[in-house]
């Protein structure tokens, strides 16, 4: 029989009660889905329901072959090997007495001779170079990501169930990731707001509060068809409109009639020109045919509004968000920032910037890309005075703000209101309602604490804080902002980022958001193994190297 996942009549609550996902109907085969929509809608709870870590309100869940499962994070013991991920540390351990002669006649029989190039196989697969007794604890978290992507292909299970797979990884570890779901040939339901990712799929699923839609082929056909459906939806309005419209005209034309009619009806009767009871028959009949009239005309009218509203609904559903800001003022020849030959690390003897300098003028936007571990989040630190060089100058030279990946800015403690209050004293409470509004928090979703947001919202909620007032910074520092957004959120950022007229410093491994945000330059951060400085109290670290910005500017 082949492999299969089906949802049948499935019921999907939150914590709070509230649905998630209502009355779904989904069958997965061997094909590689993508599974999209908005945060909070329910995407992971539907891999972990699939999983079997716990039962829908109603409904039912039928699982026809194995799984793996990949969540978005893993906690870990302070022993645990990459060979634990794999199950295989008793077999290594077999083979290293086997290696060593200690092994018995009966161990010999069960050695899995083959079982050293497999593992490696599976870690080269995910562009890992790590030997199987590493502590996972040694790795980076994009590194542990790989590692436990390897073991699931290792497995060879009938469908894979990702969760953001490629978050935290840098550019290699991405595009590792992206070549072994493009040639996948079993299952694979993946949870993704990596554009690039989701081009490798056969089909997407979006998850709306309306429920679940299939569209066939990736990610680009997917996009098309949805402005398609959008073109269609604003259609459907223009129509639902027009029809209220004509609708509240006829009513208004009937009601001006009957009164023309009735007014006429009391004229004759004053004058004496027809007997009471006929005044009266007359009266009644008038009454109840305006009654059903005006009966009829509403129930027009509830429908009209049900077909309009109905198309307003698809159409917030489908229509791309976006973002207007004021201007920062920044001239186009304002130098904003200056580092001169700057080192700088945590560890004195193992620095991780080496003689770096550089020079950031007017609004313009520089892409920091590199390797995991190789400086990007300790050069936006040393911008932002968070960490101080050991040799070196950084100078910079106007107002800025800084994003990074915990949004530190936000006090946890107070609600996005009280917040974008507290960093931007002078703006009203309508200006602070407008500004929180163009970034998705409305009404009540204005008064939630921080400390109660998912990542995605929290980075959301920051944005929105620092971009949103009267005057934005002239210099935005941003440390992988795409990380825990969905992709519509990531698409009102890019939309916000384009209005953005100021100067733009982004940490991000994200290409297809680096080309949505217009970055003019960017600066390629050396990676790999870097040994020790020579014992130094000296003011001046230079170990030979020198980060230099492409000046390559991108059409």
């Amino acid at each position: 029989m082949p492999a299969s996942i089906i949802l049948s009549h499935l019921t999907l609550s939150a914590p709070d009660g509230r649905s998630l996902l209502p009355d779904l109907d989904l069958s997965f085969g061997q094909e590689r889905v993508g599974l999209v929509g908005r945060n909070g809608i329910g995407k992971t709870s539907l891999l972990r329901l699939i999983a079997g870590e716990f039962s829908p309100q109603s409904g039912r869940v039928s699982v026809s072959g194995t799984l793996g499962v990949l969540r978005q994070a893993v906690q870990i013991s302070a022993d645990e090997t990459i060979a634990g991920l794999f199950g295989a540390t008793d077999a290594l351990a077999l083979l290293r007495r086997a290696a060593g002669g200690e092994a018995t006649i009966d161990e010999l029989g069960k050695a899995d001779w083959t079982l050293e190039a497999r593992l490696s196989a599976a870690l080269a697969q995910v562009g890992l170079d790590a030997q199987p007794d590493m502590r996972l604890t040694a790795l980076s978290g994009g590194q542990r990501t790989r590692a436990s992507l390897a073991a699931l292909i290792f497995a060879e299970p009938d469908f894979l169930l990702l969760d953001e797979p490629t978050n935290n990884l840098d550019r290699e570890g991405r595009s590792a990731v992206i070549d072994l779901l493009a040639n996948w040939r079993s299952g694979a339901i993946v949870v993704s707001h990596d554009r690039e990712l989701l081009e490798t799929m056969d089909a997407i699923v979006e998850l709306t509060s309306l429920g679940a839609t299939r569209y066939g082929g990736n990610w680009s056909a997917y996009r098309e068809r949805k402005a398609l459906e959008l073109a269609a939806a604003q259609h459907d309005l223009a129509d639902a409109d027009k029809h209220v419209a004509e609708l509240a005209r006829k009513a208004q034309a009937a009601t001006e009639r009957k009164a023309r009619k009735d007014g006429a009806g009391r004229r004759t009767g004053a004058k004496g020109g027809m007997p009471r009871i006929a005044l009266g028959l007359q009266k009644d009949r008038s009454e109840d045919s305006g009654g059903g009239n005006a009966r009829l005309t509403e129930d027009r009218r509830s429908q009209a509004l049900a077909a309009a509203t109905a198309a307003r609904e698809r159409i917030e559903i489908l229509q791309p968000l976006s973002v207007t800001l004021p201007s920062t003022g920044l001239p186009a020849n304002r130098t904003v920032l200056t580092i001169d030959r700057v080192s700088a690390g945590h560890e004195r003897e193992r620095p991780i910037l080496r003689d770096l300098s550089l020079t950031v003028t007017g609004p313009e936007r520089l892409a920091v890309t590199g390797r995991n571990g190789s400086g990007k989040t300790t050069l936006l630190a040393l911008i932002a005075g968070q960490l101080r060089p050991w040799a070196g100058s950084v100078r910079v030279l106007t107002g800025f703000a800084m994003l990074d990946q915990r949004v530190s800015l936000l006090d946890p403690a107070l609600s996005i209101r009280d917040n974008f209050l507290r960093i931007n004293p002078q703006a009203d409470e309508n200006a602070c309602r407008a500004a929180l509004a163009r970034f998705m928090f409305r009404a009540d979703a204005a008064l939630q604490r921080v400390s109660s947001l998912s990542g995605g919202q929290m980075l959301r909620a920051g944005l929105a804080c620092v971009l949103g007032g009267k005057t934005p910074p002239p210099l935005l520092l941003l440390d992988e902002p795409t990380n825990h957004l969905d992709i519509d959120s990531i698409e009102a950022v890019e939309a916000g980022l384009r209005a953005y007229d100021g100067a733009l410093v982004v940490v991000s491994h994200d290409e297809a958001f680096l080309e949505a945000s217009q970055i003019s330059r960017r600066l390629e951060l050396p990676s790999g193994a870097r040994p020790p400085c020579p014992k130094a109290s000296a003011r001046k670290v230079d170990c030979g190297f020198r980060g230099k910005a492409d000046a390559k500017t991108k059409g």
